[in-house]
């Protein structure tokens, strides 16, 4: 049986405990700087690792200026209001058809007396426009025909050439109607009218005879 005297002052665990952590707690504090002290003095050099970041520089942008917006237009007038007519309509007028059916080919006014088609430049019905169809030939024959002496200074142009372009496809005819400004030129775009070849203009799917424009080109290099 334990007996406590009044003049000894009972201590609990709790109290002890708190009366020697302040002792742990400096123990802890110069065991820190120790370990610390010890790290920088075995690796005086120890640096961070260098990421590469490099950061971007900041866009200037100009800020558009200010648009002032146009006032807004004038009120329109409306439209003027129609006018029913008290004339009467006959029911019965009509507007006449006008097709192919009604207005054939084969009986169009006839030329004049005593012209064929070839003989002069004239408007031919055609559904389909003659096409050339040997240019790099025409081309060749270009180079052959040009006339020296203005190839050696320069001088080209262009001729515009009234074609008649048989139902066969072969040029019979042909005439100037815009000169290149060198009659030279102008006769050799003549010459090579002959060695040019066509693929026919129709009418309604048949090969016609027409006049055609033909441009003649002389480029000096």
């Amino acid at each position: 049986m334990t007996i406590y005297h009044s003049s000894t002052p009972w201590v609990s665990a709790n109290d002890r405990f708190k009366a020697r952590s302040g002792d742990w707690m400096s123990l802890g504090v110069i065991l820190a700087v120790l370990a610390h002290g010890g790290l920088f003095a075995l690796f005086p050099e120890m640096n961070s690792l260098d990421l590469g970041f490099t950061p971007e520089e900041a866009e200037v942008v100009d800020l558009p200026r200010e648009v002032e917006l146009p006032p807004p237009p004038d009120k329109i007038a409306p439209p003027a209001t129609p006018v029913v007519s008290d004339l009467p309509i006959d029911d019965d007028i009509t507007v006449p058809k006008n097709t192919w059916d009604d207005n054939p080919v084969t009986e169009l006014p006839p030329p004049p007396s005593g012209a064929r088609p070839s003989d002069v430049p004239a408007w031919i019905p055609r559904d389909v426009e003659p096409a050339l169809t040997n240019g790099r030939e025409v081309e060749r024959v270009l180079e052959q025909r040009y006339p020296p002496r203005l190839r050696e200074v320069g001088i080209g142009g262009t001729v515009v050439l009234h074609v008649f372009v048989d139902a066969d496809g072969v040029p019979t005819r042909s005439q100037v109607i815009e000169s290149s400004g060198y009659p030279p030129l102008d006769a050799a775009a003549i010459e090579v009218v002959d060695r040019m070849k066509f693929s026919p203009a129709l009418s309604r799917d048949k090969p016609v005879g027409v006049w055609a424009r033909q441009g003649v080109t002389f480029k000096a290099e």
